[in-house]
């Protein structure tokens, strides 16, 4: 099991960390960006514009009434596990549809995915994971539980969204740092088991 503690980060820098792309996929404001922010030990990058009058009847705002900002490129951030001589490398995808192109250069080379979920809009979530499905990415499916959101457990959430038993689906909290971590945790060994399990079939 991955571990991680507030020293870790001050280590860092004298470690020779191997660096693992991991992309933060899902719908329109599930929480993307909050979770590479409340995760990242640097500054996040963020590329979030305002949304105006333009966005209307483009970006479906059904269930996110509240969001006046959104993603028009990526988000950036960086975590690192210096006692597994890990540094990941957080990428946070674009929600609505027009923006999808930029998800296969944001793809590229990751090791594996997580797919936010928000109960409100669920359907939002099936395109990523089929997106991931399709490109043999390993992820994990994160139901960000928003306040005031009907709650579901993991294997409700599972059949909902018909994912596969092998296939991590979470709890969490995209606001809170040790949540996000679980999950990334959860993702890395998750990754870590299908290259283990590919290799022995080759």
């Amino acid at each position: 099991m991955l571990a991680f503690d507030s020293s870790e980060a001050s280590a860092s820098r004298d470690v020779n960390l191997i660096p693992l792309k991991i992309v933060i996929a899902g719908g329109f404001g599930v929480g993307k960006t909050t979770m590479v922010g409340a995760v990242s030990e640097i500054k996040p990058l963020t590329t979030e514009e305002t949304l105006t009058a333009a966005s209307v009847g483009v970006d479906n705002l059904a269930g996110v009434g509240q969001k006046t900002t959104t993603t028009v490129s990526m988000d950036f951030g960086r975590i690192t596990f210096p006692t597994q001589n890990l540094m990941l490398l957080l990428f946070g995808t674009p929600g609505q549809q027009r923006f999808w192109f930029m998800w296969e250069d944001l793809s590229l080379g990751a090791v594996g995915a997580v797919v936010l979920a928000d109960t409100r809009r669920l359907l939002d979530s099936f395109a990523a994971i089929e997106y991931f499905e399709l490109r043999r990415i390993p992820f994990v499916v994160a139901v960000n539980e928003f306040d005031g959101a009907f709650r579901y457990t993991t294997e409700e959430v599972r059949d909902a969204l018909e994912v596969k038993p092998e296939v991590p689906v979470m709890l969490c909290d995209a606001r809170s740092t040790s949540s996000c971590r679980r999950v990334l945790i959860s993702l890395v060994e998750h990754a870590r088991a299908m290259s283990l399990a590919a290799r022995s079939h080759q």
